[in-house]
């Protein structure tokens, strides 16, 4: 038998291993400390700061830049907005990507052409796409309001009226993140085996017995994921809000994400945008964590 090797060589091989794994991932660490936490240590610290207009910390000011952010009434439209139009395009977008994902993932003939369609909106662009719904909410030359022409209906203001412009940018959002998270469903559905249906058709189930007892717990782990990045994703929305409204009427779109960049390359407020930007920071934390929490439980892992 050979002896075991002497306490100083194990220590000697197990910090060559640790060197060379830092080794490995130091270009990683590297651009994490770039891009990641260099910029999210420095916003923490200037929003503890009032800036002057190249955005260096001019005086200390402790937490009143996050005082003055709750006695804001338009940082409280700020919140409302991103609230309602969270609660519009994630549940709305899942529910159907994962109608079309069940439809695309039939064995029908010609169904390839189907799911590349579905699957289209991941290769445009946020910018191209928002340009495309301009045109479509367009007032007089719309596609939208000559529908509703023909239907004898009275047109919309789609983005310039307040109560519609919200869910106007809404329906372009779920547009525009529907292929991502189709791909997502449709390849969790194909990963389903379907040894579990052909049991479940020799026991005389049904289709939606199959959907509710098999294909939505199967799917569990998926959907969670979609949820939860949609919910990220929805949160950083600010594109086509840029596009479409710049945050108008009357403040109705102006999301928490638009509201740091107008306060930040628009005001010249760069303490009170990074104390926004903190703020959104605390509340995906706290969704995300919550999701992780509550939503977890759910997930059947097989």
């Amino acid at each position: 038998m050979k002896a075991d090797a002497p306490p100083k060589l194990n220590f000697w091989r197990k910090s060559l291993n640790a060197r060379s794994a830092l080794l490995y991932l130091f270009p990683s660490i590297l651009l994490f400390a770039v891009f990641i936490f260099y910029p999210m240590f420095r916003t923490i610290y200037l929003s503890f700061f009032l800036t002057d207009q190249q955005g260096a910390a001019a005086l200390f000011v402790g937490f009143e830049n996050y005082a003055y952010l709750f006695e804001s009434k338009e940082f409280r439209n700020s919140i409302k907005a991103t609230v309602l139009f969270v609660l519009y395009t994630v549940p709305t977008g899942v529910i159907i990507a994962l109608f079309l994902a069940l439809i695309a993932n039939e064995k029908l003939k010609g169904i390839g052409f189907f799911r590349t369609v579905y699957s289209s909106t991941m290769g445009i662009s946020v910018a191209a796409s928002s340009v495309v719904w301009l045109f479509l909410f367009h007032p007089s030359i719309g596609m939208f309001n000559r529908l509703l022409n023909v239907m004898n209906l009275p047109g919309v203001q789609w983005l310039l009226d307040p109560d519609w412009a919200l869910v106007s940018i809404s329906i372009s959002t779920i547009w525009m993140n529907i292929g991502f998270s189709f791909l997502i469903l449709l390849g969790g559905l194909q990963n389903i085996d379907e040894y579990l249906y052909e049991s479940a058709k020799i026991d005389g189930a049904g289709y939606w017995y199959q959907l509710r007892r098999i294909t939505i717990p199967m799917l569990s782990p998926t959907l969670f994921f979609i949820i939860t990045i949609s919910l990220i994703n929805a949160f950083q929305t600010f594109g086509q809000v840029d596009i479409l409204t710049k945050g108008g009427p009357s403040q109705a779109t102006n999301l928490i994400v638009y509201s740091i960049y107008r306060e930040a390359f628009v005001n010249y407020q760069f303490g009170t945008a990074s104390a926004q930007a903190v703020f959104l920071f605390i509340c995906i934390l706290i969704v995300t964590i919550l999701q992780f929490k509550l939503g977890e439980k759910k997930v059947h892992y097989q």
